[in-house]
């Protein structure tokens, strides 16, 4: 209005002396209300003091996380049936960042991702909760990845091998055997001293249900813990599934102990934060996955590691599971994966399909710390094994081109063919590591040269279980002394000798000069007896020696 005259000055300071005396409560009191709701997600005002990823409770006793804090409203992720919510429901803080039960009463259960039991054996004895979202440990907290972390697995222990503290990624089309690895992997920890937890997110209960059964076929499950986030829960659910899991594992590992998780798989992860995000408004980025993906991730395999002494020594090894979609490794998701992980096991379907299993393609597969975990026994047999394993995959693409061959060439295939075979192994038969070094230095130092490729599996099976029955001190020795010493090779060759004169062929075999081995004519009925009577002779002969 005109004759009117402002100061300025006065009129900022009286701002400025206002705003500093505002005060607004904040504390558990303060009390929100639903604006919007749906699809998992729902919007809410009145928290202004509301941290990020801190705990609310519904009006319906449900919970949510905060995620975004924005000006008007928090958007919240809601951990249940989000259809019971309506518009005006009440919202109340809990001032506690989202946590998770954790300790020993959690081995062998089945729980929800925030630790809930729905196996049915009552409820969990917790008395300790661990932030699902925590740093990985710094720099100086860790030490270099030496100790191996057995899978069971022939053609990964030797050619990728995964050490205590390392992040190694399966990667693969649909129905390939990446879950089978896992799984042969926990199997082959039972009994041992590593703790595992599987993480299941976005998987069918009835895949589920088959996982929980062979793991208790095998006695794997009481070491185990189960964390489920089915297709059939919300994309909020499958969202912290992983993180959740990871705390309940590094409980083990702060304590001193060897722990392995399994997350199965990352891509429906990726698909579930992608999903969450976008009905947040969060701006799409590539592949309409929002730009923090890569980060998302990250800190979640930053946190396997393996600590120093200073710091307990325990260890978390991560093995995380993404699938790809017709052999597109260049996909987004993977590839962001690839790069943060120490190493990658791929899986080819064109494999799979000719009865190679596990599926491994030799050539893409990498372990960047393998050698550093390996025994010296292992990384003996297999420094061969890789190296002819490769000669053969290129003399063999190279021999379809030619119909003759040299004396060299054909004695390449010939050892690559069993190369090739003995690295087959049946799903959930996970071999002791001193019967892999046996069967691979066999194979690679030419033992199995005059044995036919159908007859393999079977020689592989009564030679162990000869060395078992009557050369106990081979497994012994190996244990002990983690390298193939002279004794124990001399040990290998006398019972290769021995068990030469047993085995019974079922077909003529070429040799590796292109003769033809006189097939024997005993049946299968006596070549089992013969097996076992000479089993029962070369006891005998040792219990003469020792008395």
């Amino acid at each position: 209005m005109p004759g009117i005259q402002l100061d300025i000055k006065s009129v900022a300071s009286i701002l400025e002396r206002n705003a500093a005396n505002y005060t607004v409560e904040i504390g558990p009191n303060e009390i929100g209300h639903v604006l919007e709701a749906g699809d998992g997600i729902a919007l809410v005002d009145g928290l202004p003091g509301v941290m990020a990823e801190e705990m609310v409770m519904f009006s319906n006793d449900l919970y949510g996380m905060a995620m975004n804090l924005e000006k008007n409203h928090v958007g919240i992720i809601v951990l249940g049936d989000y259809t019971s919510i309506e518009q005006g429901d009440t919202v109340t803080r809990t001032c506690n960042v989202l946590q998770v039960p954790v300790g020993n009463a959690l081995l062998g259960r089945v729980v929800t991702p925030l630790g809930m039991p729905i196996d049915g054996r009552g409820r969990l004895n917790c008395s300790e909760y661990r932030r699902v979202e925590t740093d990985a440990p710094g720099i100086v907290e860790r030490e270099p990845v030496n100790t191996p972390l057995q899978t069971g697995l022939r053609s990964i222990d030797a050619m990728t091998a995964i050490g205590r503290g390392q992040r190694e990624l399966i990667i693969g089309d649909r129905q390939t055997g990446k879950t089978a690895i896992a799984i042969d992997t926990i199997i082959n920890q039972s009994g041992g001293d590593v703790f595992c937890v599987y993480v299941a997110i976005g998987q069918k209960m009835s895949t589920l249900a088959n996982v929980v059964d062979t793991l208790e076929k095998h006695n794997a499950l009481s070491n185990c813990i189960i964390v489920v986030a089915t297709a059939s829960n919300s994309a909020p659910l499958q969202y912290i599934a992983p993180f959740a899991g990871c705390a309940m594992a590094e409980y083990f590992r702060d304590r001193g102990k060897d722990v392995l998780i399994v997350y199965d798989d990352l891509s429906k992860h990726a698909v579930a934060y992608r999903e969450i995000s976008l009905l947040l408004r969060r701006p799409p980025g590539r592949e309409a996955f929002p730009g923090d993906i890569f980060y998302l991730h990250s800190r979640l395999l930053e946190r396997a590691s393996k600590l120093n002494a200073d710091h307990g020594a325990g260890s978390l090894t991560a093995l995380p599971i993404v699938e790809t979609k017709q052999g597109d490794y260049s996909a987004y998701i993977p590839t962001n994966l690839i790069s943060i992980t120490d190493g990658q096991i791929y899986l080819e379907t064109s494999l799979f399909h000719q009865g190679f299993r596990p599926a491994i393609n030799v050539g893409l597969s990498v372990s960047r710390v393998g050698g550093n975990a390996q025994l010296p026994a292992m990384k003996k047999v297999a420094l061969r094994l890789r190296l002819e394993l490769a000669q053969y995959r290129e003399v063999a693409s190279f021999s379809q081109l030619t119909t003759e061959l040299d004396t060299v060439t054909l004695k390449q295939i010939h050892r690559g063919e069993r190369l090739a075979e003995i690295l087959k192994q049946p799903q959930y038969n996970p071999m002791p590591i001193e019967q892999q070094i046996c069967i691979l230095w066999a194979v690679v130092n030419g033992h199995l040269d005059h044995i036919s490729l159908h007859d393999i599996p079977r020689f592989q099976h009564e030679w162990i279980e000869l060395l078992e029955n009557t050369y106990p001190k081979v497994a012994e020795n190996l244990r002990r002394d983690l390298d193939l010493s002279n004794e124990t090779e001399d040990m290998l060759v006398r019972s290769l000798d021995r068990f030469r004169h047993i085995f019974i062929t079922t077909e003529n075999v070429p040799d590796i000069n292109g003769d033809r081995v006189i097939p024997n004519a005993d049946n299968q009925a006596t070549r089992s007896a013969q097996t076992i009577i000479e089993t029962a002779n070369l006891k005998t002969e040792k219990n003469r020696t020792l008395v």
